[in-house]
């Protein structure tokens, strides 16, 4: 029987350009190429305002992970969860109303008494019981 070579480390990206995967090299090309359009075509204060949030979040995007879960699952399950409606299930009841339920009122005993057994109840129970016994 032939033996094949198992691949180890799947998980992890391989490094395509230097230090970088693919995905690192786009997202940094990505946010740079936004960065020097913006630079070509803007005032240089209104570039600081749009460049300094791009290359951040480019950068975050690259290399940031949050739990070592990447930055842009933690940013696409935010988007997500924010535009998606939500059923909220649970309602909490006011403990005042709860409560007044619960306090006997004057003259009531708390105790409502034993239940009687009668007789055939007794033997109904031991019946089976037994049965339960023997069938186990």
């Amino acid at each position: 029987m032939r033996q094949y070579q198992v691949p180890q480390f799947i998980d992890i990206e391989d490094k395509i350009i230097g230090p970088l995967t693919i995905r690192e090299f786009i997202y940094l090309v990505a946010g740079g190429a936004i960065d020097v359009l913006c630079y070509y075509t803007l005032n240089f204060i209104f570039f600081l305002f749009i460049a300094l949030p791009v290359s951040l979040l480019a950068l975050a995007l690259a290399f940031y992970k949050v739990d070592q879960v990447p930055f842009r699952k933690v940013m696409a399950h935010a988007i997500e969860y924010f535009t998606t409606p939500h059923l909220y299930i649970w309602k909490q009841q006011r403990p005042g109303k709860k409560t007044a339920a619960l306090i006997p009122e004057k003259g009531t005993s708390l105790l409502l008494g034993t239940p009687k057994l009668t007789e055939s109840k007794l033997q109904d129970l031991a019946w089976s019981l037994d049965i339960k016994e023997t069938l186990e």
